[in-house]
């Protein structure tokens, strides 16, 4: 039986949510709440999201039990939930519809003049933080679901009152595949998820599957720059515009760019006149690519320049995503979610531009298929660093049933040292740093603890 979502969600249904403490589910949470719909949910632990959520009069329990979706209308989950989980087998066994967080924003999507959809391999985090800043700078009053905390909005998430919803879009389990994007953003088509896609062609067909989502009349911005990108829009007939650093054949790019102390200015050309000039406030070629696809979002959505110079030059970065935590001995620590090569390589690159006598990299591997998949491209852009320190991996969803450790990826990097513990991590920092060095704490898992755990010793 073909279910719709929307006849579950609606006001005085109740939906109960599995994960709901989770990044993008605590604001689906909300976002439901506000619209009418009597929520309850289940975490595996508490937290300062779970005692909000309980703020807002939602009741949250911990632990996964099959009773807590008794009397539900619908089951809302994560691609990370599965048929096994008691709560989800419950529910199926009940008869509940069982439906996926995408399924949910989708259906909210729907409801909006503009969804303007980011997705990539990486990147989305940023580019949709710099959408945010953008269209507040407008006075557009978006809608917001990012999976990253924006100081400029205190969390992951905004209900806003105007015709735009701005979306982060993962392509993991092919979850974007359930959002309704009228704009639909791709950064960058790269091997990533191979626990579940089966190949790089494997990726580009889903990510060929979002593009073909956007309706007549919608947009698909396109970096001209990524190679995987175009041969993934290939032939594509509705309205493509695309974005390039240099290439002056894309219809915006960025011209007379300039650094100092490693961070960028620029021109934003859009159909071959200047549409903005840009000062950022984070550093990285990365960056300005990242900054070039928002200000091409703006740009299709009728956004005066204006308010792009305003939103980018605002834009300080996102948690977790370069973000400074403090000083010990006189190095500077910060923290970043980089879990793939490309992304390592734009950050160390960058931290390699800004002056410090040493960048030492403490990255904790995120996934053993992940690492697995792409250990030699980690062990060459790891070498950027001036010194290495390994985590044990993130396992996260995933069992050791590859082989593959970080003290396998440690003996392809030279003078890389592998520690067995976040905390022995962190007391090799301490061992380490000193006046002119710049701390990197990197991956998507919990390796930013050994840097507050580093920052809470005697000395800082």
């Amino acid at each position: 039986m073909n279910r719709n979502i929307e006849d579950y969600i609606r006001p005085g249904a109740r939906a109960h949510l599995v994960g709901i403490g989770g990044i993008s589910m605590a604001p689906l949470a909300e976002v439901l709440k506000g619209k009418g719909a009597d929520i309850t949910g289940s975490d595996m632990r508490e937290s300062s999201t779970v005692v909000h959520l309980r703020s807002l009069g939602i009741p949250v329990a911990i632990g996964h039990f099959p009773e807590n979706v008794e009397g539900a209308g619908c089951v809302i989950r994560t691609a990370a939930v599965h048929d096994d989980n008691p709560e989800i087998a419950a529910a199926l066994a009940a008869g509940i519809p069982v439906f996926e967080r995408a399924q949910a924003w989708g259906a909210i999507m729907r409801h909006y003049k503009n969804a303007l959809c980011v997705a990539g391999t990486h990147g989305k985090t940023t580019t949709t933080s710099m959408c945010t800043h953008i269209f507040l700078a407008a006075g557009r009053d978006p809608s917001v679901m990012i999976g990253g905390i924006l100081p400029i909005l205190g969390c992951g998430h905004r209900v806003g009152h105007g015709d735009v919803i701005i979306a982060e879009s993962c392509e993991y389990c092919n979850s974007f595949l359930s959002f309704a994007p009228t704009v639909a953003v791709i950064l960058n088509v790269e091997e990533d998820h191979l626990d579940f896609f089966k190949d790089l062609e494997d990726i580009k067909h889903s990510f060929r599957r979002f593009a073909e989502l956007v309706p007549a009349g919608g947009h698909v911005v396109a970096n001209w720059d990524n190679a995987n990108g175009r041969k993934t829009l290939e032939g594509f007939q509705n309205s493509c515009f695309y974005f390039s650093l240099t290439d002056r054949t894309a219809h915006c790019y960025g011209e007379n760019i300039t650094w100092e102390g490693g961070i960028p200015a620029f021109d934003v050309i859009a159909m071959g006149e200047k549409y903005a000039h840009v000062e950022l406030k984070v550093g990285g070629m990365h960056n300005v690519s990242n900054a070039l696809a928002a200000a091409s979002a703006a740009y299709v959505l009728g956004v005066p320049g204006t308010a792009v110079e305003e939103g980018l030059n605002s834009f300080t970065g996102a948690g977790r995503r370069f973000e400074k935590k403090g000083t010990y001995h006189g190095a500077d620590v910060y923290d970043d979610y980089a879990h793939h090569p490309d992304e390592l390589r734009a950050l160390l690159t960058m931290a390699k531009s800004l002056g410090y006598e040493r960048v030492v990299c403490a990255f904790q591997p995120h996934t053993y298929s992940r690492t697995a998949a792409l250990l030699d491209s980690f062990a060459q852009v790891l070498k950027l660093a001036d010194v290495t320190i390994l985590a044990p991996i993130y396992a996260a969803r995933e069992t050791d049933d590859l082989g593959v450790s970080s003290e396998k990826l440690a003996g392809r990097i030279p003078g890389a040292v592998c520690c067995g513990s976040l905390d022995e991590v962190a007391a090799r920092l301490a061992e380490l740093a000193g006046p002119g060095d710049l701390i990197l704490t990197v991956g998507a898992g919990d390796i930013y603890l050994s840097g507050e755990a580093l920052l809470g010793m005697d000395g800082c």
